[in-house]
Order: C-alpha cells, then sequence, then structure tokens
C-alpha cells in the first residue's frame, strides 16, 4: 500500500502541485480544541499540495482542531515539519492507526484514494475523500461497500454541494413545497464550466478534473437517478486526455423526462462556471464564480396560463402582454458562508451523530460512473 503522502518528486510534479516548504503539506492529524460539542477523541487530515492550506487553515482555526501528527512517508520532510509544528511524525497511515484516530480528510492524489483508505475504513475511521471519489467505478464501487460492510462514514468532498448558490437553490425549493407549489423539477439543465489550463491534474481527462463537480449536483437534482443515456464527444489537446468535452445526458425522472447539457473546459481563456436550470413551474439561473443566483417563478393561475395558451392558438397579437406579470423573478437569497468550513463541519457532524453524510459513498460513487460513461462515450465517437 502507498504511504499516507509519502510521493516520490516526480510524482508530485505528475500531479502538476508545486514543491518545496508550505507548498508540499504533508499529511496531518488533527485533534479537535475544546469545544461545547462531544470531542472527538482525534480528527487528523491528510493533506498533499497547496490548494489544502486552505483545509488545513479552516480545521485549525474555524473548527477549531490543532495539529497533533504528521503522516509522511519522506522522512526528511517529516521530521521538518513535525518540528515546525512541534507534533509527533508518522510514515504510515497503519503508525496513524495504531496511535489512535476517529476521523480522517483525504487529500491525496486521486490514483492513491482506495489505497489510502481501505485500511482506514476497515479499522472504522471515518474518512471524508477528496472529489472524485476514486479513480473510477471499480475502485469508487469497493470503497463504498468497505464504509457499509464497517459502517463507518464515507464523505466526498463535492465542494459545490456547499456553494451558497447551491444551498440557496434548495432552500428555495424547500420553501415552494412547504407552500404547496411543487419545488423546482428539473426538465432541462444547461451547465457550462471553463477555465485557463493550470497543468494540474493534467494525467486525467476534465472529465473527472471538471465536470465531476457539476456531475455531482446534476445528480443530486435528479434524486440520485443516473442518466438513461450518454453521448458525449471530447477532444485532446494539450494532454494525453480530453480537454474538452460536451455530454448530452437523458434521464427518467418520476415528473418526466430531464434532458442535461454539460461542458468543460481547461482550454479556456476565462474562467467561467454556470448552470440554468428549467422546469415546468421556473427557471434557475446559477453563477459558481459570483456565488450568486435567480430564480424566476410561474406565478400565474391555470386559468389565466390557460387564457395566456388559447389566445396564442388563436393568433391573437400578445406584443403588448407584459411577461413580468405571469412570472416572479428574484434573486436566490445567498450567505456568505464558506464552502470549506461548512464541508467539514457536515462531515464531523456525522461522525458525532453518525447520521448519514450529505454526499455519502453512494453519491461519489454514482457521480464516477456517470463520469466513467461520458469518456467512454467521447472515446467512442472519434
Amino acid at each position: 500500500m502507498p504511504p499516507a503522502t509519502g510521493y516520490s518528486v516526480s510524482r508530485f510534479a505528475d500531479r502538476g502541485v508545486p514543491l518545496g516548504g508550505e507548498e508540499a503539506l504533508p499529511g496531518f492529524v488533527m485533534k479537535p480544541k475544546s469545544t461545547d460539542r462531544p470531542p472527538l477523541e482525534s480528527a487528523p487530515a491528510l493533506w498533499a499540495g497547496a490548494r489544502h492550506r486552505a483545509r488545513r487553515k479552516v480545521q485549525t482555526q474555524t473548527l477549531r482542531c490543532g495539529v497533533v501528527g504528521v503522516v509522511d512517508a519522506d522522512g526528511d520532510r517529516r521530521e521538518l515539519i513535525a518540528e515546525k509544528l512541534n507534533c509527533p511524525s508518522f510514515a504510515t497511515v497503519e503508525e496513524m492507526i495504531a496511535h489512535g484516530v476517529d476521523a480522517v480528510s483525504i487529500a491525496v492524489p486521486t490514483v492513491h484514494h482506495l489505497a489510502v483508505a481501505e485500511p482506514l475504513l476497515d479499522a472504522g475511521v471515518a474518512c471524508l475523500v477528496e472529489k472524485p471519489l476514486a479513480g473510477d467505478a471499480a475502485e469508487a464501487e469497493k470503497m463504498a461497500r468497505l464504509a457499509d460492510e464497517n459502517g463507518v462514514v464515507l464523505m466526498v468532498g463535492h465542494i459545490e454541494r456547499f456553494n451558497p448558490a447551491v444551498r440557496a437553490l434548495q432552500r428555495a425549493s424547500a420553501e415552494m413545497e412547504a407552500m404547496g407549489q411543487t419545488g423546482i423539477k428539473p426538465r432541462f439543465i444547461e451547465v457550462h464550466r471553463v477555465s485557463p489550463m493550470t497543468f494540474r491534474s493534467v494525467d486525467v481527462s476534465v472529465v473527472m478534473d471538471m465536470m465531476i463537480h457539476d456531475l455531482d449536483v446534476v445528480l443530486m437534482l435528479t434524486g440520485g437517478i443516473e442518466p438513461e443515456t450518454v453521448d458525449a464527444s471530447g477532444v485532446a489537446v494539450l494532454t494525453d486526455h480530453e480537454d474538452v468535452c460536451s455530454a448530452r445526458l437523458k434521464f427518467r425522472l418520476p415528473h418526466g423526462e430531464c434532458v442535461v447539457n454539460i461542458s468543460a473546459s481547461r482550454l479556456a481563456f476565462k474562467t467561467e462556471r454556470k448552470t440554468r436550470i428549467i422546469g415546468d413551474n421556473g427557471y434557475v439561473s446559477i453563477d459558481y464564480a459570483k456565488k450568486s443566483g435567480t430564480l424566476i417563478r410561474k406565478t400565474a393561475n391555470s386559468i389565466q396560463m390557460e387564457e395566456v395558451r388559447e389566445a396564442l392558438r388563436q393568433g391573437h397579437d400578445l406584443t403588448t402582454l407584459d411577461y413580468s406579470k405571469l412570472v416572479a423573478i428574484e434573486p436566490l437569497e445567498i450567505d456568505d458562508a464558506d464552502q470549506l468550513e461548512l464541508e467539514l463541519s457536515a462531515f464531523l457532524n456525522c461522525v458525532r451523530t453518525g447520521d448519514r453524510p450529505p454526499i455519502d459513498a453512494q453519491s461519489g460513487f454514482a457521480a464516477v460512473r456517470t463520469a466513467e460513461r461520458i469518456i467512454a462515450s467521447a472515446k467512442a465517437s472519434l
């Protein structure tokens, strides 16, 4: 089994992760500071790479966790960081398990997710695994099975679930249902995610690198139902994998068919992350980057709507009809909560209570399996 974060320089370089100093954080074992909530004996974390400095900051400050150990197979780096943080060090995950641990955040290269998580899950240690859950559906399914067999919490870090705009959409839909209205039932979804090439995660397709974020949200909107059909096209321009991909997914949902057009590119000259959702009774536009959203709800009653349709059938001129009188246009109520803090809080709450995670292993598995189907379709189209 590979060590927790003890990868060679070449492996880090392949992932495009900067090396050296704070840019190459090893694994950390975290222990919550005193809190009025029931404390865990230990809540550690395994990190790799610069982008997880934010995770460490949130855990140590916002969630009041302190560093109590370093996990790294690189002895020199392990001792250097352990000395800097004045804490014990561990060379392997097994050493950490023997030391005693309740919950771990795994943020290592995807190819090692299963190898790192398996002994932890077997030992009953709760795991928060960075997205995607695994590099392929077979490994994702095995991780889900291990979590179920051992009765342990396994949550997947699909961070967009905690985006303020997505949470606002969920609240708005719930409020509509509470008022006796039909919530947002998608019939058509359009997703667009593009960004400049960073040369990170270039060992995988843009589907696993970027589109996976949106696949998780789409599957959330469909209630976990996976697509009946998948048609995709992709192009490998700079790397050996799809750098641009567009897919059309068809779902058979309880309220009818839903079509999803989803595209991702890591070759753009700007960053854009937008989703549009159209249902029978409303339209939602979400901008992930701006953390904003707009909800357009149908307010006209059935009699009014039928009068409009009948007038159209008879060819009447409705150019003077004020469309805004038939709908309500309102911004989604966005809060300023930190996504990473919400994700980690949700995970630790599940560890304490034993509740099922909001993004459980089955959700992570469904996202990976759908991504695999898209990649297979894209390759078949060449």
